[in-house]
């Protein structure tokens, strides 16, 4: 993005130039993928998506670090790249949204040869959060309210999605692009389970019930008693991310709270200790807890099962803790 032809102009005005255009880069990154005919419409995304962060993060450091910090040093004729403005405004590297923002970076500079529409089923999650970032820091940053221009129900992207097999992946699309696809998948997918943060990716499960109403179906099953592989039926549909919305850190940090305020003392070794996060992988081996649906629920749709948990997860730990704090944690290690 170059903006030297301006340099001559007010500081503000310039800012709000920047600004406005950064605006509409939004508007059309949305806009265009939720286009069901465009069938570039992921690279695009990518393109105005990016564009519009520059913009912003550009008028965020003019107006904070001056004129001459969007220039590179060796070359005042040229203003910094996306990736350079990134690193100087979100100085620490391990920030999920810096990650997501990288990842989109990443992914509009791909080869459009390499790009297929499912990319779309990986990197939607992080589009949705690479939205809603962009909302929170034209707030924090510039006290704008993207809502004011966009109606908050178009901030939500119009997505189509199934899972993504790594065997039609591998069926459908020559080796060098397949894999492609697949290393790029498990990437985000370790990404997201690291990071377990909806500022890096909003995660997007799918759920299937059954309806005798043929008008309604998507999809059409039968029973089969010789089948070879079982399903069970759901007679209540529980949504998870109300009944299990606890990441283990959630729960570590809860029943810290709870030891505290009822004066517990917690002993490992003989020595008093504060429950850890081994502690807490201690309690899910010995008592089986991530195979317990009541305790945790598995994220499957990634390549590594990612998990939550439930209220009742930290009830049971601080009950168990609070019959023998002496001795429990040296027990459920063994």
């Amino acid at each position: 993005m170059e903006v030297r032809k301006e340099v001559y102009m007010d500081t503000n005005e310039l800012v709000e130039r920047l600004l406005d255009k950064s605006k509409e880069a939004f508007a059309m990154a949305i806009e265009l993928y939720n286009k069901p005919t465009i069938h570039y419409r992921v690279e695009g995304f990518a393109m105005f998506i990016c564009n519009a962060w520059e913009l912003m993060l550009k008028a965020h450091m003019l107006k904070k670090m001056g004129n001459k910090s969007i220039y590179y040093r060796d070359n005042t004729d040229r203003t910094l790249s996306l990736e350079n403005c990134i690193q100087k405004v979100f100085t620490n590297n391990k920030d999920p949204l810096r990650l997501n923002l990288e990842k989109i970076v990443e992914l509009r500079n791909t080869s459009t040869h390499f790009i297929t529409e499912d990319y779309e089923m990986v990197y939607v999650p992080l589009f949705q959060a690479c939205i809603l970032n962009f909302n929170e820091k034209m707030m924090t940053f510039h006290q704008i309210d993207m809502t004011k221009v966009i109606p908050q129900n178009f901030l939500s992207l119009s997505v189509s999605m199934k899972a993504l097999s790594e065997s039609e992946i591998v069926a459908k699309y020559p080796e060098e692009i397949a894999k492609k696809i697949l290393d790029m998948k498990n990437n985000v997918d370790a990404l997201s389970i690291e990071n377990n943060n909806a500022k890096f990716a909003i995660r997007i499960d799918h759920y299937h019930y059954i309806t005798k109403n043929k008008d309604k179906a998507t999809s059409f099953v039968k029973i089969d008693n010789t089948a070879d592989a079982n399903v069970k039926i759901i007679k209540e549909l529980k949504d998870p991310n109300k009944t299990h919305n606890l990441t283990a850190k959630a729960c570590i940090s809860k029943i810290r709270e709870r030891l505290s305020k009822d004066h517990i003392e917690l002993y490992y070794n003989g020595n008093i200790v504060r429950f850890s996060s081994f502690h807490f992988t201690n309690f899910c081996k010995y008592f089986n807890i991530k195979e317990n649906e009541r305790f945790c629920y598995v994220h499957k749709q990634f390549s590594q099962p990612q998990y939550s948990y439930s209220l009742q997860t930290i009830e049971f730990i601080i009950d168990e803790l609070e019959k023998d704090p002496e001795h429990i944690l040296d027990n459920i290690k063994k």
